[in-house]
Parts: structure tokens; sequence; C-alpha cells
């Protein structure tokens, strides 16, 4: 895919490399909702909104961005371990920076080992390769999980307006609105499926109860009850804010705190 894509709702964690002869080999990691906007900010210098560690070292290149967290402190979390792997319980397995490994390279091995442990394994991410250039597999297997895409070309972030015109609320809950799994009233906080052409209707922890395998604190995927499309539990937590906090108190708290909290604990 090499088209511009536009994506709604856009959370990412970028690798920035420095193309100044003077810093060759320099790498920076972080965190946008606007990847565009960034990467002229840090080009630009601190001055603009970049960041002291990449001002008046430019020319700078966003080669890759990783995208598709259902919210910003997932992001930010995942930012922060990237770049300071050593320090999170979660990749204490990952081996310290070679002598003579580039900084690319080394970042590049850490992202394949984040992207293959929880809570990051579980959500729906696109690894999305911005410039051809610097395009390069990752180790040996070490790939990604299957369900989340290796993606070529630039990205649109897109803003959702989410306010719902009065005229076209619906009551907070009503006979006409019954959960298709339970068969008890639903409210217009929860969900529908995600597949626009189903009009199923559910609570949020009885799809999710629906979706856990054994052996699973958090769903990974399933499919819908009423129209059977499989689809990934982080696409339903982008699609409807607030998930992640309702099944975070009644899934199995004390098995799952592991997946929800901080690195930096």
């Amino acid at each position: 895919m090499t088209d511009v894509e536009t994506v709604e709702d856009f959370y990412g964690v970028y690798l920035l490399c420095c193309l100044n002869p003077k810093y060759k080999g320099r790498t920076y990691i972080g965190y946008t909702v606007d990847p565009n906007r960034r990467i002229k900010q840090h080009n630009k210098g601190k001055k603009f909104g970049g960041a002291w560690k990449t001002s008046n070292k430019g020319p700078w290149s966003m080669v890759m961005i990783i995208h598709g967290f259902p919210n910003d402190i997932s992001a930010l979390r995942f930012e922060w371990a990237w770049q300071h792997p050593h320090s999170s319980r979660r990749l204490k397995h990952v081996s310290k920076k070679k002598y003579n490994e580039k900084n690319f390279d080394f970042c590049i091995r850490v992202l394949s080992e984040m992207l293959r442990v929880g809570p990051w394994c579980r959500l729906p991410l696109n690894i999305r390769w911005l410039n051809p250039d610097f395009v390069t597999d990752f180790p040996a297997l070490k790939s990604p999980p299957l369900h989340m895409p290796i993606c070529h070309g630039s990205v649109v972030s897109k803003k959702i307006d989410k306010r719902i015109p009065s005229e076209n609320k619906e009551t907070t809950c009503s006979l006409s609105n019954i959960c298709d799994i339970c068969q008890t009233p639903i409210s217009e906080k929860d969900m529908k499926c995600i597949n626009n052409n189903c009009d199923a209707k559910m609570h949020v922890l009885c799809l999710s109860n629906v979706f856990l395998k054994p052996g699973e604190y958090v769903p990974v995927e399933g499919a819908c009850p009423k129209c059977h499309q499989t689809v990934l539990w982080g696409d339903i937590v982008r699609k409807y804010k607030g998930c992640y906090n309702t099944v975070d108190v009644k899934i199995n708290l004390d098995n799952a705190n592991e997946f929800y909290s901080s690195d930096s604990d």
C-alpha cells in the first residue's frame, strides 16, 4: 500500500532518523496525534514546538510510526517503554545495545520484542513505514503478530466529531434497545457491532465474555454473535471509548492488573 491513508482517532508512536551528516545515526522516539504536523515541528526546532533533543540537528525523517492505540495513555506508555527498554519490567529480557549496533537497528530490535509481549501484542496496531529508504525486516523469528499489518506510505490523521445532535439522541435506556446477548435493556453508552451492515447491540461486558478464551484476562478477538464477523477487541475499544475502563474493573481485575499498570511503577 503506497497511497496516503486517512486514519480517524489517530494515536501514534514514531521513530525519527537524523539525515544531517554531522549527527548521522541519531534517532528519536516520540508520540503524536498528527504525524505530518509533528515532523515539521521537529525540523523547525524547539521554538516551533519541536523537541530539544532534535532541535538544530535536522533535517529529520519520520521513518516509521506505530498506530492503532485505543487512547493517548496507551500510546504514551508504549512510547516510554520504547525509549527506556531497560527500565520497563516487560522488557527485562531484551539485551542491552551492543557496542557496534546502530541506534536504528537497536530501536527495531526493541520494537520487535515489544510487539510480541502483553499488553501490546493484543492491540490492533499497524506498523507503518513512512520512508522507503529505511525499510528493514524484523529480526528472524521476531515478526509482529499476524493481526498487525505492516503498511507502507503516508498517513493523515482525522479528528471525529462525536457530538450527537439532540434531536437524534436516544433515551438512555428503553425497552426497544435490548442486548442481543443477555436480553436486558441496553443504554446508548453501550455498543453496536462495528460491522456497519449489522444491527446487533450488546453490553460491553457481555461481548467481552463471549470473546474471552480460556487463559485470557483480556479478549483479543472474536465473532459478533449476530453477523459472525471476526473483529479485534482493540478495534472495538478504539471505536467505543471507555471500554478499557469497564473491563479493567470487572474482568478478573486481580490478574489483569499487569496488563494495565504503568511501566514506571
